[in-house]
C-alpha cells in the first residue's frame, strides 16, 4: 500500500462550536473549507471537522499533537478559556504531556518531546 495523504475525520455534535474550538481556541490553520466542513493543518497531517453527529464521539480515542513547549501551550490555552483536563507533567515514558478536550469531550494530548528523548534518535 502506498499512502499519498491522510487525515483524521471527526463528526462533532455542534460543528460551529467545533470550528470555533479548533480554528479559534487552538488556532489551527485552515487547509480548505467546503460546505459543511473545514480541514485544518495538523502538523504534517490534516484534521477534517465536518458533518454532524447525534451520538457520542466516534473516531479516535485521542488526538496526539506535538508542540515545541507544552507548558507554554498550556498557559496560552488556559488564557484562551480552554479547559485543561490534565496539566503538564513528565510521564514515566519521558514525554511531557498536557491533556485538553474538544467540545464533544474528545481527548487531545499535547506532547513535548524533550531533546534527549529516544524518539528523537529513532530513524525509522
Amino acid at each position: 500500500m502506498e499512502v499519498l495523504s491522510s487525515r483524521i475525520l471527526i463528526r462533532p455534535h455542534d460543528p460551529e462550536a467545533a470550528w470555533a474550538f479548533y480554528g479559534g481556541s487552538l488556532g489551527l490553520a485552515v487547509a480548505r473549507e467546503f460546505p459543511g466542513g473545514v480541514v485544518y493543518f495538523l502538523g504534517t497531517g490534516y484534521l477534517e471537522v465536518s458533518g454532524r453527529s447525534s451520538d457520542a464521539p466516534v473516531g479516535p480515542d485521542a488526538i496526539w499533537v506535538q508542540v515545541r513547549d507544552v507548558a507554554a501551550t498550556e498557559t496560552e490555552l488556559r488564557l484562551a478559556g480552554v479547559a485543561i483536563t490534565r496539566g503538564t507533567r513528565t510521564e514515566p515514558w519521558g514525554l511531557r504531556e498536557c491533556w485538553i478536550a474538544d467540545p464533544d469531550g474528545r481527548a487531545i494530548v499535547l506532547v513535548e518531546v524533550p531533546p534527549d528523548h529516544p524518539i528523537r534518535r529513532d530513524t525509522r
